[in-house]
């Protein structure tokens, strides 16, 4: 059975929760991602996606000049990296998540994103229903 640690990323780039949210944007954009980690002395402290970017600073009239700990989610799901894909999987369309960062004693080791459990071997079926379960009902697009 594979485990996180068989696909996740790893070397994930991060921002400490001081960097502005431009630096995120900035990051996000070179390095092709929709969310950047950010951390303190490697502790996973929360995470700012493009959306919270939009929402929460763009949408709300903040500078870009503002701290990513403003606008980042802080109550994040984490997995650890002997997790199974599986479970992985399962916890990801429960809880309604595309990214999953993986902590090893509280220390960020790498990120799981929903691409990954489809390129697994043995997880297609998994991945496909976490992204049935993830994806925003019809009703909700305009």
């Amino acid at each position: 059975m594979d485990t996180l640690k068989d696909i996740m990323t790893t070397g994930v780039e991060t921002c400490k929760p001081e960097d502005t949210v431009y630096d995120a944007a900035v990051k996000m954009k070179n390095t092709h991602v929709g969310a950047i980690p950010i951390v303190q002395d490697q502790n996973l402290m929360g995470m700012i996606t493009d959306r919270d970017i939009v929402v929460r600073c763009i949408a709300e009239k903040q500078a870009n000049s503002a701290p990513v700990s403003d606008i980042m989610s802080e109550n994040l799901i984490t997995a650890e990296p002997s997790m199974s894909v599986d479970e992985a999987a399962r916890m990801m369309a429960e809880k309604q998540i595309r990214r999953l960062p993986v902590v090893e004693n509280q220390k960020l080791v790498g990120i799981v994103a929903l691409g990954d459990l489809a390129v697994g071997r043995t997880t297609a079926d998994e991945a496909s229903f976490a992204l049935s379960e993830i994806s925003e009902r019809p009703e909700v697009h305009h």
